[in-house]
């Protein structure tokens, strides 16, 4: 075996082993930015391929065909003819810009791919036709023209070559496919020889598909390892993973043969080209493998390699340079012999690629033309998730500086090529696979639309998520969002270790029909571990131990603790995460999209809208037109000016939007002394802000409030900073998801800070972890001595913050005296923080927001409400590790009731009691002004007298 080399850009050394590399994406800005031109001399690219689905989300996801639309719709056409005239601009720019390497390479590479109608991929005589049309219309020898391998479309491609049309032959999957394909290639040159052509200016790639056979292959590998025995687990899992490379190898050897036969020998002689082959769809979709692994393995001389963006950026990033392709090519065909044994047929596989491939490009090239239009009716993309703002002079002009930043020092390509610079140069570049998960998403969907249709078909009434933070949160908000969706179980969330909250959701569900879903990234949480330990034990009185894991799905990063416990316990499925994506930014992952689909959200649907977000967001956008660019340099801008209060408002439809970015910007930003607090749930006021917020407005076009619209508007003309994002429908939500993290990961930068890591969060784990610890040793927490004892409720603190409280209040001090003194400590420029360690249900929250803008509207703060422990996973990061201008107020209770955690010797009212103090000793260390109040069994009295107590003290 070849030596492994590591260079400085693997991607301009494929050329080296005689492979070269294509991009396979286009879109206008991309060719008129300069970035194309960058890529041919830094990356050494050597051509380009689209299709229909590119197409649609470079039109419909950007603003970049708005001119160019609106003067064809002007010439009455149809939507097709737009489009084509649209497309064959790009073609044609794309073309000249790669006009030099096919020079250079003596027409071996520069070349560019269009793409005839998807629907005349069963009709040959159509295919002919539209063919010629487009080549001659595009008029640039470096172009191929695409036509599928269906069997309508081989005698289509004999043709066209013998014409001296250049062909790149598509959804290739079988290697006796390819055969017939190759040797339509060359009859179709001796045909053209035969006229007096040119052979050496006839070019054709053979595309064959990679990752989508791995996908479809390893689907049905994991449905025989269900009911397999230990000889058959054996052979299936030889082959997991395997099929999709050896087939490549395999085709590649067959190619060798063909092209180096007399009949080939006697073309070659006339200076024709050899078909190379092209590998597609190389982009990873399974997490388990490499995200390189289809260009790494694959490398071999007279080959192309047509790479989607985000492999791209990854391969440059680490990829590694070996002669893979003729490596273990007897290994390749035992693998294949293996697939026969185990009773999967290539032949059936393929084929039903095939047909999935040729619907797939046809449903895109509908939707294409439907963005088309829509564009023409002024009702899609270019306003649909618009971003407006509205800033201060000062801050306008620091914004503008730093937009101009980025552009200038191509931070929108270093952020898409995952450059750790752009941070603390650590290892940011590891936590970035979130830039291309909704591509991976798209590309195999089938493990969602197939969960979806069980969650339909088996009967369940309701789906508990079992989560924290990231793993819990996007699901939150799609259950507020979406709400009981006809025909599908009932999603509730459990991210909470307060056992009346637990109880209270368990009351609602017939443990017979529900799953539980155990969501957990790392699988070392504690509180998703002790929800399963709990829910199990109940799952299983109800069902019987034989039946209890049917009723659970497992969401964990490939070989988690949770994993391991999910196939000892016989989960129905296992989904696995990405770890390259951090909690808080897997909202587009299997941790929001499994449950998405599981509540009956039409996933694909949902990710479609996304994507149209990604590539508004791409590398080739300008960063004055780039929206997650421009609302990151106002956040950051924003925070660094001392406007570090991000307020966030939302239509009543969407209003759980604001707990979600929450965790994102204050967990990503908050630490090192730095970053943003997010202001969620603080209704607006009037003359009660001062000068350190921003304000974004977050509003559902199609169920606007009128009163915020005049709030808001009331807002800009009082000279706050106003940020307005309009979303078309609920179904848009992932287009925040993804801008968002876009942003928040541009005013990382801005800040100077790793956007990506939680020290704090984990400070505050292992302080809980002592704490429980203590409890199993001594049966008991640690005694404490309050501050004050009296009126029913008890006060807390550390010994500095006691002395300064004990100095303000005086001597023979009460509740309102102490309260009095913990309030007068916040300054202009603070914030108000209430953690709430009790149920979080409306009730309680009304309770709670009576004191909370009381103290917003006399002391004109920010003000943050919180429920514990769930706000430890999210906010709790900026608030232990941010700038220290919080004044915290830590509310704990005695519980009316408890639940024991099964196979503990704690309770939930232990770890709630024990994350609390975690949570408040950090902050202590952490020099925060802090106090707890303890307010005993009865909630609902104690959250009202000190209401009641905060709004006598505030009044005075």
């Amino acid at each position: 075996m070849a030596t492994a080399v590591t260079t400085k850009n693997p991607l301009k050394s494929l050329l080296d082993y005689g492979q070269s590399v294509w991009l396979d994406y286009i879109r206008r800005t991309l060719l008129t930015s300069g970035e194309l031109k960058h890529l041919i001399e830094s990356d050494g690219l050597r051509g380009m391929t689209s299709n229909p689905a590119i197409f649609e989300k470079a039109i419909a996801g950007s603003a970049d065909y708005e001119t160019a639309l609106a003067e064809l719709a002007a010439k009455d056409m149809s939507a097709k003819s737009i489009y084509e005239h649209l497309a064959v601009k790009d073609i044609q720019d794309a073309a000249d810009a790669l006009r030099p390497v096919y020079d250079e390479s003596r027409r071996r590479d520069g070349y560019v791919s269009l793409e005839v109608s998807p629907d005349l991929a069963n009709d040959t005589a159509g295919t002919l036709e539209e063919a010629r049309r487009l080549w001659k219309w595009v008029a640039r020898e470096n172009v191929l023209i695409k036509v599928p391998a269906t069997p309508e479309g081989v005698p289509a491609i004999e043709t066209l070559i013998s014409e001296g049309i250049n062909i790149n032959v598509t959804l290739l999957f079988h290697i006796e496919v390819y055969r017939s394909v190759a040797l339509a290639y060359i009859s179709g040159l001796e045909k053209y020889a035969t006229k007096g052509g040119d052979l050496s200016k006839v070019a054709s790639v053979a595309s064959f598909f990679i990752s989508r056979i791995d996908t479809l292959i390893d689907s049905q590998i994991a449905t025989k390892l269900k009911t397999a025995n230990d000889a058959e687990k054996a052979q299936l899992e030889s082959i997991q993973g395997k099929i999709a490379i050896a087939n490549g190898k395999l085709t590649y050897q067959l190619y060798k043969e063909l092209f180096s036969s007399p009949r080939w020998k006697a073309l070659a002689a006339k200076n024709a080209q050899t078909q190379r082959v092209l590998w597609a769809s190389t982009g990873t979709k399974n997490p388990k493998y490499s995200d390189v692994l289809y260009v790494e393995e694959l490398i071999g001389p007279d080959t192309v390699n047509t790479i989607p963006p985000a492999t791209y950026d990854a391969f440059r990033d680490h990829g590694k340079l070996r002669a893979s392709l003729e490596e273990d090519i007897v290994a390749a065909h035992e693998e294949m012999e293996t697939l026969k044994k185990v009773g999967i047929s290539m032949q059936a596989v393929t084929d039903q690629l095939l047909l999935e491939g040729v619907k797939l490009f046809a449903d895109a090239f509908v939707k294409l033309l439907g963005a088309v239009q829509s564009k023409l009716d002024a009702a899609h993309a270019s306003k649909k998730n618009s971003l407006s703002h509205k800033l201060p002079a000062d801050l306008a002009g620091k914004v503008t500086a730093a937009i101009e930043d980025w552009q200038k020092n191509n931070k929108v390509r270093r952020l898409w090529a995952r450059d750790a610079t752009l941070w603390s140069n650590t290892d940011e570049s590891n936590w970035l696979a979130w830039l291309g998960i909704t591509d991976d998403q798209l590309a195999h969907i089938q493990h969602l639309t197939d969960i979806a249709a069980e969650a339909k078909s088996a009967g369940w009434t309701s789906a508990v998520l079992l989560g924290m933070g990231g793993s819990s949160l996007c699901p939150e908000v799609l259950r507020m969002t979406f709400g009981k969706i006809a025909g599908y179980p009932e999603m509730h969330v459990i991210d909470s270790t307060d056992p009346q909250q637990i109880a209270a959701i368990e009351k609602k569900l017939d443990l017979k029909k529900t799953i539980f879903i155990v969501s957990s990234k790392s699988g070392s949480t504690l509180e998703p571990n002790i929800f399963k330990q709990y829910f199990f034990e109940r799952v299983t009185q109800a069902v019987g131990k034989e039946n209890a894991g049917r009723h659970f799905i497992a969401i964990t990063d490939p070989g988690s603790k949770v994993q391991k416990l999910a196939e000892a316990d016989g989960f129905r499925h296992i989904f696995p995460g990405v770890p390259a994506i951090g909690g808080r930014f897997s909202a587009l992952s299997n941790f929001g999209m499994v449950p998405a689909a599981v509540m009956g959200i039409d996933v694909h649907r949902f990710l479609d809208s996304t994507e149209m977000m990604v590539h508004a967001c791409s590398a080739s956008v300008a960063a004055n037109e780039n929206p997650g660019v421009i609302l990151g340099a106002v956040l950051g801008c924003g925070a660094v000016a001392g406007r570090d209060k991000v307020t966030i408002i939302t239509s009543p439809g969407i209003s759980d939007l604001g707990a979600w970015l929450e965790q994102l910007l204050a967990e990503s930003t908050g630490k090192v002394g730095k970053g943003i607090i997010p202001v969620d749930r603080e209704r607006i006021g009037t003359n009660v802000y001062g000068n350190d917020r921003i304000f974004v407005y977050l509003r559902l076009d199609s169920a606007p409030d009128a009163q915020q619209e005049k709030d808001v508007a009331a807002l800009e003309s009082a000279g706050q900073p106003v940020v307005r994002i309009s979303l078309a429908d609920i179904y848009d939500l992932g287009q925040e998801f993804f801008r968002w993290e876009v942003a928040t990961a541009v005013a990382g930068s801005i800040l100077g800070i790793n956007a990506f890591n939680q020290p704090d969060v984990e400070a505050s784990k292992i302080a809980t972890k002592k704490l429980t610890s203590e409890y199993e040793e001594k049966g008991s927490l640690p005694a404490e001595t309050p501050l004050y004892s009296g009126e029913g409720v008890k006060l807390f603190t550390d010994d500095v913050n006691a002395n300064a409280l004990r100095s303000s209040a005086g001597a023979n001090a009460n509740l309102a005296a102490y309260l009095k003194a913990h309030l007068s400590r916040l300054k202009p420029g603070d914030y108000f923080c209430i953690s709430a360690y009790v149920e979080m249900n409306q009730a309680h929250e009304d309770q709670i927001q009576v004191f909370r803008h009381a103290v917003r509207d006399a002391k004109k703060v920010a003000t943050c409400l919180g429920f514990g422990p769930r706000f430890l996973h999210s906010t709790g990061q900026a608030y232990k590790g941010g700038p220290n201008s919080g004044v915290f107020l830590q509310i704990t209770c005695d519980d009316a009731a408890d639940l024991k955690v099964p196979g503990q010797t704690y309770t939930f009212g232990t770890v709630k009691a024990a994350q609390a103090r975690g949570d408040f000793s950090v902050l202590a260390e952490r020099g925060r002004r802090c106090l707890r109040v303890h307010i005993g069994k009865n909630v609902a009295a104690g959250l009202k007298q000190l209401a009641d107590t905060i709004q006598k003290v505030v009044a005075n």
